[in-house]
């Protein structure tokens, strides 16, 4: 079925609210395997509530969404495609997006992937709805890339934070504050980790929704110039988390508790956190 087919909310899409059993039992199981992404979808879709919504039809009706609904680009697959971004120059967003793909073994497509084990394609609502939710998973390493979070512990959960104000799901927030207090619990830190997460959040609020962006012009932006028109501000409080628990000794392995390269979070060179 073509998108502009699809209706805007299919009758099978159920708006359930905040449901705590699903998200405690989801967050145990993604405690046990930080990798194990599936995991964030189920808290995700057991947060999902009346505001994401409406976020979503607001954006699925306007002039910008409308236009992105007719031009059907498969993100994933663009994303995908390094030979699309070769030629870019080295301060681009692709060429900082490039290199933290292959700096940290992903790929689009692989969130995807991740995103069909807990539900097949088949099994979600086919509206322009699903649509919009798949574009905010499809984004989300730009979010890194852009915001200089890295993909240790706390900058995902710092991360978090600020998707939850680009997003307002629920979930997001509380797998990012549950993720600062596991942190806590694991190194007894004296990093003011709430700090960074309260830090994401007020940068997602002001920033520009990433995810309601033209995807492929912002590829072929300046990255400096890109932050400064999105209004995405440095992660101080996050950098000043990591070296505290470097400084602890708090570096162990298994937390991926490294501190990005610093001209990664600067914009200054071809690598991107």
């Amino acid at each position: 079925m073509a998108l502009l087919d699809r209706p805007l909310v299919s009758p099978e899409r159920k708006i359930s609210g905040f449901q705590p059993r699903k998200v405690l039992r989801h967050f145990g199981k993604l405690i046990e395997d930080k990798e194990d992404t599936e995991q964030v979808f189920h808290i995700i879709e057991a947060t999902k509530g009346k505001r994401s919504h409406k976020q979503a039809w607001d954006f699925i009706q306007s002039p910008q969404g409308q236009r992105f609904l007719r031009s059907e680009v498969d993100i994933p697959a663009m994303l995908d495609d390094h030979a699309r971004w070769a030629d870019l120059p080295e301060n681009s967003v692709g060429k900082h997006y490039m290199a933290f793909m292959k700096r940290e073994g992903l790929s689009a497509a692989g969130l995807v992937a991740e995103s069909h084990k807990w539900a097949p394609p088949e099994a979600r609502p086919q509206d322009l709805t699903e649509w919009y939710f798949d574009r905010l998973r499809d984004t989300h390493d730009l979010f890194h890339v852009l915001t200089g979070y890295g993909r240790d512990a706390l900058g995902e959960a710092s991360l978090l934070g600020f998707s939850y104000s680009q997003n307002h799901n629920g979930g997001i927030l509380f797998i990012a504050f549950a993720g600062a207090r596991q942190i806590k619990k694991v190194t007894g830190t004296k990093a003011p980790l709430y700090s960074a997460i309260r830090e994401g959040q007020r940068g997602g609020k002001v920033a520009s929704k990433i995810a309601h962006l033209d995807i492929e012009a912002l590829m072929r932006e300046d990255i400096d110039e890109a932050r400064a028109r999105l209004k995405i501000g440095k992660p101080e409080v996050y950098r000043e988390c990591l070296r505290i628990l470097e400084g602890e000794g708090n570096m162990a392995e298994d937390l991926g508790l490294s501190e990005p390269k610093q001209e990664c979070c600067d914009g200054a060179g071809a690598r991107a956190a």
